[in-house]
């Protein structure tokens, strides 16, 4: 039951906004509620967790909640509104978090562990298929803002780049286990994989997104081979052309000529310039934040644009939390890389799959980073819950992989032991020093 669970919770973070169903309890929705039932199936199980390892992450996430609880003091004394909007707002943010915890600890063995790491996987494929349909069903002639695919996670095109992030998010470990792994099988399952989120990220029209995959693609080419790396992308620069029409026109609309022929970006790009320029005064106004859940309504007083998201993260969380709470942010930021860096100094040696994953999170990690530089969807669980999850399983994966090592280093050494004893001549022919008595 506990395992079942698990896996329901994994789906259903990413469809939370999809099928949102009231729990008719004010400030609880079904996430909260299958959260905690989640945790008390975990107390109550009786099963001993075999791990007793303390979260790597555990500082740097108790240190960035803090400052979200922060913010919220800041805005009940600065500029105080519905106080069960902002304390609802304020849980939604901390229970998202909270995932990567919990399935840490989530008293699994190896093999279920790897189970629920190919869930998260699967529910990400099948997240880009409903985004692919999406884009089926609007066509793909020429580009239309309100043809945006958004997958589960929102009802229409104005949540398309959380999409993208999303896709662009876990793209990498698609392509990570495509480059690294030797079972043929899974390979192929993998780019398979590949293949849905790329459709599904083409569909959402999201250029940052564009560009976060580029980068992850780079980064995990030169990564397998600088050949195979020049090989593939030029490649894949000679089948730009084959493009949908609607992709490359969205591309394009980066750059446009002004009414004198100059150069300049399009409006939805010099926007986000002056929202950032407007959040910098006021944060210079306000120098310990506006208080949490307040940008949208303190923005106007320093831009033109009114009851607009800041489209960046990180500058959000200056203009509302404070220089202490971006701190906090970048920790926190920085402790997914390093999760990514002790993944990869602990894989066991010869292990295809751990490597693969390893990389393959690192790579994540650095576009969910990119990801919240054009948006904010830090705090979003359909997005982010399952970034999360996935650090919390990755972490408790490669701790059981690691307490297996001794053991098959034993029994190696017993192996080479015992040949040297009974075959001394075909030891030393294969340079197998002789034991010393």
């Amino acid at each position: 039951m506990l395992r079942f669970l698990l896996l329901f919770q994994i789906l259903y973070t990413v469809y939370q906004g999809h099928y949102n169903f009231e729990s008719g309890v004010p400030g609880l929705n079904l996430p909260n509620a299958l959260f905690l039932l989640v945790l008390l199936m975990l107390h109550f199980s009786g099963k001993h967790d075999e791990l007793d390892a303390k979260a790597r992450m555990r500082g740097p996430l108790l240190f960035f909640m803090a400052m979200l609880v922060l913010a919220f003091a800041i805005a009940q004394m600065r500029a105080p509104g519905e106080f069960m909007v902002d304390l609802t707002y304020l849980k939604n943010a901390l229970f998202s978090p909270l995932l990567y915890f919990m399935y840490l600890h989530c008293k699994q063995d190896l093999r279920n562990t790897r189970l629920l790491v190919i869930a998260v996987m699967a529910v990400a494929a099948v997240a880009a298929v409903q985004a692919i349909r999406q884009g089926f069903d609007y066509g793909i002639g020429a580009f239309v803002e309100t043809h945006r695919a958004s997958g589960p996670f929102g009802s229409n095109y104005r949540d398309a780049n959380r999409a993208g992030v999303y896709y662009a998010m876990f793209l990498p470990m698609f392509i990570g286990l495509a480059l690294f792994l030797e079972h043929k099988r899974w390979r192929i399952a993998a780019l398979g994989g590949v293949v849905l989120l790329t459709m599904a990220l083409l569909f959402t029209y999201s250029r940052q997104a564009y560009f976060i995959a580029v980068i992850g693609l780079v980064v995990l080419l030169l990564r397998r081979s600088v050949l195979l790396a020049l090989v593939l992308g030029a490649t894949l620069a000679s089948l730009v052309g084959f493009l949908p029409e609607s992709v490359t026109q969205r591309v394009e609309e980066t750059q446009q000529k002004g009414p004198h022929g100059e150069e300049k970006v399009d409006e939805s790009t010099a926007s986000r310039w002056e929202i950032w320029a407007g959040a910098l005064a006021m944060w210079q106004a306000n120098p310990a934040g506006v208080g949490q859940n307040r940008f949208k309504n303190e923005i106007g007083h320093y831009s033109a644009f009114q009851h607009f998201d800041a489209h960046n993260f990180y500058v959000l969380t200056l203009a509302e939390g404070g220089p202490q709470a971006l701190l906090a942010l970048l920790l926190l930021v920085l402790a997914t890389f390093r999760l990514g860096a002790w993944l990869r100094r602990s894989m066991p040696p010869d292990d295809a799959e751990a490597r693969a994953l390893a990389i393959g999170f690192s790579v994540t990690a650095l576009a969910m980073a990119l990801g919240n530089l054009y948006g904010s969807p830090f705090l979003e669980g359909n997005v982010m819950g399952t970034f999360w999850i996935l650090c919390g399983l990755l972490e408790r994966y490669m701790l059981l992989k690691t307490r297996q090592a001794p053991a098959s280093t034993a029994l190696v050494v017993a192996g080479t032991d015992h040949m040297v004893e009974r075959f001394p001549l075909a030891a030393r022919a294969r340079g197998i020093p002789a034991r010393r008595p």
